[in-house]
Order: structure tokens, then sequence, then C-alpha cells
């Protein structure tokens, strides 16, 4: 199964069912299922934009989100290209205006752990609690 590292909190955001769309410098054509792996790195001015400009979500302390391992899973519906919300063709509070992933059927998974890479990445198997 594809895997794809995404820095927290965004990747929390994501498979909570906050954030339906991952901006990315590059296009992809991947469609379908993939595992949403948390990186090493934290944001932190992406999460003090996300307290403020979303002050509803009930996000974790910054020190209490999983890094380094799988987080969840979420699906790619849908490649959306830079300029999209310029043009009107896309439209999300959390796009960005670069190449955006449209995100769908997002959900946690127990936490394990396991290097992550740059892009879309092969994860051969990886053994899910029950």
């Amino acid at each position: 199964m594809k895997a794809l590292s995404i820095q927290q909190p965004w990747a929390w955001l994501i498979v909570h069912g906050h954030k339906p769309v991952e901006n990315r410098t590059w296009r992809t054509k991947h469609r379908g299922a993939f595992l949403v792996h948390a990186g090493k790195k934290f944001d932190r001015v992406g999460y003090d934009w996300v307290r403020e400009t979303f002050p509803e979500i009930a996000m974790p302390a910054p020190g209490e989100f999983e890094l380094g391992g799988i987080v969840g899973q979420a699906s790619v519906v849908d490649c959306v290209e830079p300029g999209s919300r310029a043009n009107g063709a896309y439209s999300s509070k959390w796009y960005f205006n670069e190449f955006g992933f449209v995100l769908d059927e997002a959900v946690p998974l127990p936490f394990v752990a396991l290097k992550g890479n740059l892009n879309f990445f092969n994860v051969e198997s990886v053994p899910l609690a029950a």
C-alpha cells in the first residue's frame, strides 16, 4: 500500500476529518487509499495558525501528537491544479493554491512506528493493532 508523510498537526487534522485537502508543490496521479504517515517534525507555526484560525477544533497539545509513524488512512479522489481557487474550480478553507490532493474516507488508525520517505512510498505490511 502507498503511504504519504505529512507533518503534524496536518496529519492529525486529516485523519480526524477536519482537513479534506493536502497541499503539495507537485501533482499526483495516485487515486485511492493510502496510509497517512506522521513525519518526525512538528509544524509549530502551522499549529498556532490552526488554533487561531479554527478555535473550534480541539487539537491535542503540541507534545501529545504522535510522530514518526502511521496514524491513519485516507483516499485521494482528485488532484487540483495551482490556481484552482482563483478560477473557482476548487474551494476549501484548507486549500492554499498549490497542487491540492483532495481527500475522502479519512480515518485514524492505531499508531505504528515507521520510517517515512518523500512523495508517496510503498509500505509492504504494517502490523496494525486490533
